[in-house]
């Protein structure tokens, strides 16, 4: 199975935001309607906009995302074209309602992978997160996708709601026997951006003392795991993707962000204008990319800065890694 992702200069990874709109409410959504648009792009917008990549499409990787990517109808018709364009991988991130009959409409040969959101090991944790009936949906979307011949993953979405439960996962995966499981670290975006959210981040030491752990029992199952980097020593090199690889965050209001981090603000480096895909004046968040601080990601600095600690002289005990930065086990 090819990688869904892979950050270095190599490869470009699309991450294509077909629609904003959601049948559900989670509470660390990072949808920002304001700065993303509230519109489900027409097919032959999204084909023409793909359709820009092409001369390295077959380094490209693509993920359809949402808001519900399956909320659109013509989501199966996208998968058809951006396989006609040659896209090194095509990956579909859905929260397992899969609405408009979307696995019987999809050739699961042209779908490389099929990620489901489930951010618990119980219905109780997941649908306080995600919303109720949720996780019964989810699971049940897993076992049919895999039915019907599709490579499936998971995307855990670790925070203080949830880290006691991720070891119970491992029983999980292994009885669903997905392909891939994704652990990601919530981020203060979207509707967390708003509100005093400093306690939901799993702090280093408890981190360090289960994720890696974790992961390479999963991976034992013959599970493919990734999960972030976030925790550098001091002394350890940062690198920021920005720089070490290109990547595209697509949302319908045709903003193109490179940085996820960025996305809750006009730093966007580029911008669809009509089908044309055009550079943003200074400053944007490209701007930002190459800035050295002892902390290592500004942006982490800049948005999200209670998950580093100091010592009582000021200086970061250690240094927040690019979050496009994974580690991969296999």
């Amino acid at each position: 199975m090819k990688p869904a992702v892979t950050f270095n200069k190599e490869y470009t990874n699309i991450f294509f935001h077909i629609l904003t709109a959601c049948n559900l409410s989670c509470s660390h959504c990072y949808i920002n309607k304001k700065q993303h648009g509230e519109g489900k792009l027409p097919l032959e917008t999204i084909i023409a906009w793909l359709s820009w990549f092409k001369p390295s499409q077959k380094k490209t990787n693509l993920v359809l995302l949402g808001g519900e990517p399956s909320l659109h109808p013509d989501l199966p018709k996208i998968v058809e074209k951006a396989r006609e364009l040659s896209f090194r991988s095509i990956t579909i991130d859905t929260n397992g309602f899969l609405f408009h009959d979307l696995l019987n409409k999809t050739n699961p040969n042209h779908v490389d992978l099929l990620n489901f959101s489930l951010d618990g090991a119980t219905a109780k944790t997941n649908d306080m997160i995600r919303g109720e009936g949720s996780y019964k949906t989810c699971i049940l979307g897993i076992q049919n996708a895999i039915k019907k011949g599709f490579q499936t993953g998971i995307i855990y979405t670790v925070s203080r709601n949830n880290f006691a439960e991720l070891k119970d996962m491992v029983p999980i995966v292994e009885s669903l026997g997905v392909d891939r499981f994704f652990i990601q670290i919530i981020g203060l975006r979207g509707n967390l951006a708003n509100q005093d959210n400093r306690n939901i981040y799993v702090d280093k030491d408890a981190w360090l003392s289960c994720i890696p752990d974790v992961a390479k029992e999963i991976a034992s199952l013959g599970t493919v795991c990734t999960y972030p980097k976030v925790y550098l020593d001091i002394d350890d090199p940062f690198e920021c993707a920005g720089l070490l690889s290109n990547n595209y965050f697509i949302f319908p209001n045709g903003r193109v962000y490179q940085c996820p981090l960025c996305e809750d603000y006009p730093l966007h480096s580029y911008l669809f204008m009509g089908n044309q895909l055009q550079h943003t004046a200074k400053i944007n968040e490209k701007d930002l990319f190459s800035l050295n601080i002892p902390e290592g990601c500004v942006m982490n600095k800049l948005i999200q800065p209670y998950n580093i600690q100091y010592d009582n002289n000021s200086k970061s005990l250690y240094k927040i890694a690019c979050c496009l930065l994974k580690e991969e086990i296999s």
